[in-house]
């Protein structure tokens, strides 16, 4: 079983949680159970999936939990685009949370590829 906090994309992405729970503070109150609530759970599904992947049996079912982290990250640039065109957040903190969720998910691809590679090695 694999520590999940060691790994550098649980890290980033639990900071980018903490920073949309923070940023959706300040969020009109009638998004609460709209945009607010989906934003926050895209972005926990993030690092809810790394942990979840992590405590797998296999790198092939670690690889699904990252493909579904991978998605949330996804789900998660549109929701933060949405929240901008709306004027919920300048573009100034657009584009921070912007390239960190990018950093993400670039990251998520290495380590797939990665799993994959060790996946496709002869076992001796």
């Amino acid at each position: 079983m694999r520590d999940f906090k060691k790994y550098e994309i649980w890290q980033l992405g639990h900071s980018l949680t903490l920073q949309i729970y923070k940023i959706t503070s300040t969020f009109p109150k009638e998004e609460l159970y709209g945009l607010t609530s989906q934003i926050r759970r895209a972005t926990s599904s993030i690092p809810t999936n790394i942990s979840e992947g992590c405590g797998r049996n296999s790198d092939k079912e670690f690889n699904q939990f990252l493909n579904i982290a991978l998605g949330s990250a996804s789900e998660t640039k549109y929701l933060l685009i949405l929240s901008k065109d709306l004027n919920y957040i300048n573009l100034e903190s657009f584009e921070i949370l912007e390239k960190e969720n990018n950093i993400i998910k670039s990251k998520i691809y290495k380590l797939k590829q990665i799993l994959i590679q060790q996946q496709e090695k002869p076992k001796a």
